[in-house]
């Protein structure tokens, strides 16, 4: 049985490193993952005034999020943060007293053009995270920052550069034997 996760996708661009990132590991682990990226382009921004009517899109978002075994946030790097369609996307979420990531088990990754990949961006989104509104299960000690991705993707999109490869083989399988401990532990 394979893990369905949603991979929140946490740039609005048509040509997005992240999505491609998480496209190729839809290809690569899709004997272990069903991975299905979600994106955020079309959701409202948030208001207190349309909090309890959200738009079709936002409840859309919302429901496609939570009918998942986990979620893969996928975030870039804007001005040394996420970006703020991706924090939109989480306000909405934390919102509406339906707690769609708690206790859902996820993990992170990030890729940009900079040396870093996402570093700091993936610190926000920690912090951020672990609001008990949200409070999704995050894998701990597995961080993929894929930095100068511009230089390690064919004309196809795909990962090519090995060592990318082999880490992120690695954090995948880490995060299925997490992703069973946390279910063996709900059912306990």
């Amino acid at each position: 049985m394979t893990i369905k996760v949603k991979a929140i996708i946490g740039s609005t661009s048509s040509t997005s490193y992240n999505l491609k990132l998480v496209n190729f590991m839809a290809k690569r682990y899709e004997d272990k993952l069903n991975i299905i990226p979600v994106l955020i382009n079309d959701l409202d921004m948030f208001s207190i005034d349309t909090e309890s009517e959200p738009s079709a899109a936002v409840r859309a978002f919302k429901d496609d999020v939570k009918d998942s075994d986990a979620v893969l946030f996928a975030t870039p790097e804007y001005n040394f943060s996420i970006p703020g369609a991706m924090k939109n996307a989480l306000d909405w979420l934390s919102r509406g007293g339906d707690f769609t990531l708690n206790g859902k088990p996820g993990f992170i990754v990030g890729a940009s053009m900079g040396m870093f990949g996402s570093i700091r961006a993936q610190i926000h989104l920690r912090e951020i995270l672990s609001n008990p509104a949200l409070a999704p299960i995050l894998l701990p000690g597995n961080e993929v920052y894929v930095g100068a991705i511009q230089n390690k993707l064919n004309e196809a999109g795909d990962i090519i550069d090995e060592a990318t490869i082999t880490f992120l083989d690695t954090v995948v399988e880490n995060f299925i034997t997490f992703y069973r401990k946390q279910k063996a532990a709900a059912e306990a």
